[in-house]
């Protein structure tokens, strides 16, 4: 017990978290001399990797000299907050990772507050000391600052300052004179992350707070040995504070610790370790494995999702074409599957056997589902995300708040409050930013949001940086204005072609290229005077044999607009769908005819 330290890394997107874990790994003698490692090790997934953001929480540990250090790395970006609130559960302290330039950001707040209602011990990293722009007191001012607007607590003021460079490798109490290496970081966690506490002789009590999936061992729970301790090959009962109802017995088939990046087999484990169970096939988060006559552990509860959108079977004329996994079947046991492991997320059956609605804490949380899906050979249709309302006790309609904290070159500072004014946004603060910035907090709904961040990037041509994270549900804020831009619609399914495109591109800015195939309800651009037009972007030049100079004029094309899935999810309306496969991405209306989609609007 007095040998192990369980650590949570809380940092903002890009601050340098999986980059200091990577360092912590090297140094501690995990890997070998010679073994080759990947940058970023920790941050497994191919999607986290191209995005550079840790999307779902993970394990490892590490041993300096005699004590065995649990890292549990945690995801940055609010929208998966779901992961952060139950994994901080099997830690008794966190390391708070800040930029030594940008400071602490929003996301960092939120994760910290958790941290905080949790009373866990923090120690504080200030993370590229090296970079040239660095502002090292203010930050830690601000830092300060902080603790003391979250509410913290005498021992949590009183927390160490580290200063390191992850990249470099060295972690240290001087910013004037760097360390050479990250022994004060493993000194300091030993010194000041309290022990677990719990008693080895007693009941067992094991919260699982992760479940993770293996195609040989089947469902996989994670979590901290609270109380006793736990042997492999044994029954034990399954209980759920939340379900009282809930009362199983089963075998421990399989008892894993973390060494490193994998799970070694052990034949018992006692209190305060982190541990992976295989065996029991009904295993939910929040479960406790306990004996006869034990008590379930009280579990986090897990915040509401705030988004839905419309999962559907594909039924365009090109469905089928590039996807593995196609019918309302495969679709509903996916995405059944997906929330056995993703607790902020919901799924609820439709009248229809071919729609599922999913509900999430943001659109980044439900785009990752649909980025994963497609990569694993589904195909399907989604539908413009969806605000989730509530009613309050006096009957009035509530609906979610966003807290949008922005940082911006004050010559956009106009623009900005334009749109999001419209948008029905309220400007809290404005105040002087590192760099000649201005940072502005807005508190606005989240449906305000929906279609704005590429305005923003365009607004702010890039420069911008835009953050975000859930508030509070507060009382409906009236209409705001739909989108401006109108559609551009395949009028036949043919083939595109560089004359019909040359003709149509005066209509507006086009998504597609010449040669590729189209369908009628097909969206192939976008009109700036906001109406829905029909375009025939497969149209042939006439064929005469009369010719004369200066007739055929060279046929200039605008490159299209390539939609990425985010952007797609942002530009649709309500009579609007997004076809995901494989290979492509389409928008397209819900009803496909011409004919039909006339007739509706009469």
């Amino acid at each position: 017990m007095k040998n192990i330290r369980n650590i949570a890394i809380i940092a903002h997107v890009d601050h340098g978290k999986t980059t200091l874990v990577d360092s912590m790994l090297k140094q501690s003698g995990t890997f070998r001399q010679n073994q080759v490692v990947a940058d970023r090790v920790m941050d497994s997934g191919d999607l986290e990797r191209e995005r550079g953001i840790t999307i779902t929480s993970k394990n490892t540990a590490i041993y300096y000299n005699d004590t065995k250090i649990n890292i549990i790395d945690t995801p940055g970006h609010a929208d998966f907050g779901g992961e952060v609130e139950r994994v901080l559960k099997m830690a008794s302290g966190v390391l708070l990772l800040v930029d030594a330039y940008e400071g602490p950001m929003p996301q960092t707040k939120f994760v910290l507050k958790k941290a905080f209602e949790l009373n866990l011990a923090v120690i504080v990293i200030i993370n590229k000391i090296d970079r040239k722009d660095a502002r090292v007191d203010e930050v830690i001012d601000e830092v300060l600052d902080l603790f003391i607007e979250l509410g913290a607590g005498d021992e949590q003021l009183e927390a160490p300052f580290l200063f390191a460079s992850a990249r470099d490798g060295y972690c240290g109490y001087s910013a004037l004179e760097p360390a050479k290496d990250m022994t004060d970081l493993f000194d300091a966690i030993i010194k000041y992350i309290p022990a677990p506490s719990g008693d080895e002789n007693g009941t067992l009590e094991l919260l699982i707070s992760t479940i993770d999936y293996s195609e040989y061992l089947g469902r996989i729970g994670i979590g901290r040995i609270e109380n006793g301790s736990i042997e492999a090959k044994r029954e034990y009962i399954v209980l759920n504070a939340a379900n009282p109802d809930k009362k199983l017995r089963a075998k421990v088939a399989g008892l894993y610790e973390f060494e490193g990046l994998s799970r070694t087999e052990v034949a018992s484990s006692k209190a305060g370790s982190i541990v992976a169970i295989s065996g029991i096939d009904d295993l939910e988060i929040g479960d406790t494995i306990t004996v006869e006559g034990g008590e379930p552990v009280q579990f986090v509860k897990i915040s509401e999702p705030t988004i839905s959108m419309t999962f559907s079977v594909n039924n365009s004329p090109f469905a089928g074409r590039e996807g593995k996994y196609v019918t309302s079947r495969q679709l509903r046991s996916r995405l059944y599957k997906e929330i056995e492991t993703n607790v902020s997320m919901r799924i609820e059956e439709t009248d229809s056997t071919d729609a599922f609605i999913v509900k999430g804490r943001g659109e980044l949380h439900i785009s990752v589902l649909i980025e994963t899906m497609r990569r694993e050979g589904y195909e399907f249709q989604v539908s413009k995300p969806q605000v989730l309302y509530k009613r309050g006790e006096d009957g009035k309609k509530l609906e979610p708040i966003e807290e949008v904290t922005i940082d911006v070159d004050p010559l956009y500072i106009g623009a900005i409050m334009d749109k999001l004014g419209r948008r029905k946004g309220e400007l809290k603060s404005m105040t002087e930013s590192r760099g000649g910035y201005s940072r502005l907090v807005f508190e606005i709904p989240a449906r305000g949001l929906i279609g704005y961040r590429q305005e923003f990037l365009t607004d702010t041509r890039g420069e911008g940086i835009m953050n975000s994270e859930f508030k509070s549900y507060e009382p409906y804020r009236g209409d705001i204005p739909k989108r401006q831009m109108g559609s551009l619609i395949a009028y036949e399914t043919t083939v595109s072609s560089a004359y019909g495109l040359f003709q149509a591109q005066d209509r507006g800015n086009l998504f597609i290229g010449p040669g590729v195939e189209v369908y009628e309800g097909m969206i192939v651009g976008e009109n700036p005077k906001g109406l829905d037009i029909e375009v025939n972007v497969g149209k042939k030049k006439q064929v005469t044999n009369m010719r004369a100079a200066g007739t055929d004029e060279a046929l200039r094309l605008v490159p299209p607009i390539d939609m990425s899935l985010e952007e797609a999810l942002e530009f649709i309306e309500e009579d609007e769908l997004i076809e995901v496969t494989p290979e492509s991405i389409r928008i397209r209306k819900k009803i496909l005819s011409n004919q039909a989609r006339y007739k509706s609007k009469k």
